[in-house]
């Protein structure tokens, strides 16, 4: 009778988590199933010749996609040049260009049904992972992450940054010859470890936090208007990467007054940009 129980109480917490689950999925998704091209993350690179490529996650009709964008400088417009597609490449996350169709992507969830999501999420599987992709070689690279978010390179393209964003911590990982990857360190943090980004002018780490994980899945602002729910944001800077102890230092915090939900931060000249996953974008002079 007690095992009954404790099973439909299960149930039942299980039932109330996945619709605020597949609430957040749909508004991250939004009509994905109706527009060619919808953005998760992309990647600008430049090329030998200059010329600046565009690599864009896309997620149409619930598949995902690389898109690949050529810059034109004078009419200030992309043109469309391919449509990467593979069977590894599902519920990409984010992606990290080293060369002409070259790249790590994270693959967040293992499964595809919203409902196998949360189950996959609850139990912490660990079946997520990291792969490269190249037009010869298509492999999986990095095993066992509770949910590979974020990912980025060392400016001397020697190591590979990886967010997991359910274990609150950063993987530093080694790039060998044959582009494989060997997990050197774990960067455990307090918070939940969402986009990475790197800057330019240190090499440090800057990661897009979310302090407060439940507020951010309940957070639906069609719902929640004129209600007081504010959800807390964090940008983290990480120096001495490689180094025995870290230092973790907090490059911006909020309370939610200001900016809700922060995921990525970019900084440029002393000038700090911070995006998020359904407010809007902060700009900041350091």
């Amino acid at each position: 009778m007690g095992k009954l129980v404790v099973l439909t109480l299960l149930g039942v917490g299980l039932a109330l988590l996945g619709e605020r689950f597949v609430a957040l999925r749909e508004r991250i998704n939004a009509h994905r199933d109706v527009k060619p091209v919808e953005p998760q993350n992309c990647r600008l690179i430049e090329g030998i010749d200059h010329t600046v490529y565009l690599y864009v996650v896309n997620h149409p009709h619930m598949k995902s996609t690389v898109e690949i964008f050529k810059f034109e400088a004078q009419q200030r417009s992309l043109v469309h040049l391919k449509t990467i597609e593979h069977e590894l490449l599902q519920s990409v996350n984010d992606i990290v260009v080293l060369g002409p169709e070259q790249f790590y992507a994270t693959r967040d969830h293992y499964f595809t049904s919203q409902f196998l999501t949360l189950l996959e999420t609850f139990i912490d599987l660990q079946w997520t992972y990291v792969l490269f992709y190249s037009p010869k070689e298509v492999k999986v690279v990095a095993e066992g992450f509770s949910s590979a978010n974020g990912i980025t390179v060392s400016p001397d393209k020697k190591y590979i940054y990886v967010a997991d964003v359910m274990a609150k911590n950063i993987h530093v990982m080694k790039i060998h010859d044959n582009w494989d990857l060997t997990r050197l360190k774990v960067i455990q943090l307090d918070t939940l470890v969402d986009n990475l980004t790197i800057d330019p002018d240190t090499g440090d780490i800057l990661a897009g936090c979310h302090p407060n994980a439940m507020k951010l899945l309940i957070y639906n602002p069609r719902i929640l208007q004129g209600q007081n729910i504010e959800i807390k944001n964090k940008v983290l800077r990480i120096q001495d990467v490689l180094s025995e102890k870290p230092r973790i230092s907090t490059e911006y915090a909020n309370s939610g007054s200001v900016l809700q939900g922060s995921s990525v931060a970019f900084v440029h000249n002393r000038r700090l940009l911070i995006g998020t996953v359904f407010h809007k974008a902060l700009y900041c002079v350091l």
